[in-house]
């Protein structure tokens, strides 16, 4: 198949909000047959205020009022380098103007864990974009580590085509799921933070939570480095943002933003896989090897903190001089 074309359109979605849920779901019809995605009069309708309900209306009924159907779940590394080479530049370059500082700490080969602070409260950009420039860099498959309801919640079935995330080679934040995609010794790029992250909102935006110490466990029980990340700028992503968590509960969420952007995306949900614009850069530090002595919980929970706090103030020192600092002597060390 040809390769897929970027147009007027799609450089209108890139930057008209509503229309990114356009430019994912029309790259993903270049390369699936797709019966049951959105069309073409559904998706002039994300553009319109409130249109985006008419649209699932519509949808809605030419299914013949059910849900929209699973037709791909397993990997594709060939979909993954054309969608970041066809979309994800485009955002990442374009947009988020993503940066990579230190890469020389970057290994040649896998197998890894990338463990990265995450912020936002919103769609896992700050992932996505790391995994554009890791895979620029050195070519890599990268699998992140994805809450579950990024791949089964009613509202990103609607959004998105089921298996979108599972096809792209993301991987359900689920203990037999971590632990079978480190097993088969990929590149995974994971949150410590867990939902702890996105849920801490605006006013905790640069004090990292507690990290599950279940990265360590893993990393020491099948021999795999751990590569710590810091991301500067994914607070941005959804400045302002105060997360009411019982309202969250409700509705099933991991977390519910409030916003005045939120005004917005009541009349455009659409909006929904958006974020605003923000310069994203991602410092790498030294991989940190794993040790070969069986360690207890205990171990691995003292070593995971031990990582938080020290990613915790570079963080706070990037956030107070506007720099990643490349000083040897401020490079994080896990033990």
């Amino acid at each position: 198949m040809s390769a897929y074309r970027w147009t007027w359109l799609d450089e209108f979605c890139l930057w008209y909000p509503p229309g990114w849920l356009i430019l994912l779901n029309r790259h993903w019809q270049h390369y699936h047959a797709d019966p049951d995605g959105w069309n073409g009069l559904e998706y002039f309708l994300f553009l319109l205020p409130g249109g985006f309900y008419l649209a699932v209306l519509i949808r809605w009924l030419r299914l013949g009022c059910r849900l929209p159907r699973q037709h791909l779940t397993e990997f594709d590394p060939n979909y993954q380098q054309a969608f970041r080479d066809e979309v994800l530049s485009a955002i990442a370059q374009r947009y988020f103007r993503a940066q990579l500082h230190q890469s020389e700490h970057l290994p040649q080969t896998g197998p890894l864990i990338i463990a990265m602070n995450h912020a936002g409260m919103c769609f896992p950009w700050d992932f996505l974009n790391l995994a554009y420039l890791l895979g620029q860099e050195r070519n890599w498959q990268v699998h992140p580590l994805a809450e579950v309801s990024l791949f089964e919640h009613p509202w990103v079935i609607w959004w998105l085509p089921v298996g979108w995330s599972q096809v792209l080679g993301g991987v359900q934040a689920k203990p037999e799921d971590f632990e079978a995609a480190v097993a088969h010794q990929t590149i995974l790029l994971y949150a410590p933070e867990g939902l702890r992250g996105p849920q801490k909102g605006w006013l905790q935006r640069y004090q990292l939570q507690t990290f599950h110490p279940s990265f360590v466990q893993l990393s020491d029980r099948y021999q795999i480095p751990i590569l710590p990340v810091i991301c500067q700028g994914s607070e941005f992503l959804h400045p302002w943002t105060l997360n009411i968590q019982p309202l969250a509960n409700l509705f099933q969420l991991p977390f519910l933003p409030v916003s005045l952007l939120m005004l917005a995306f009541l009349l455009f949900p659409s909006m929904g896989v958006w974020a605003m614009r923000s310069r994203l850069q991602y410092s790498i530090q030294p991989p940190e090897p794993p040790e070969s002595l069986p360690k207890n919980r205990t171990n691995a929970y003292r070593r995971a903190q031990n990582l938080r706090e020290k990613l915790q103030n570079q963080l706070l020192s990037c956030k107070e001089t506007g720099k990643i600092s490349s000083d040897p002597k401020s490079k994080v060390k896990l033990f």
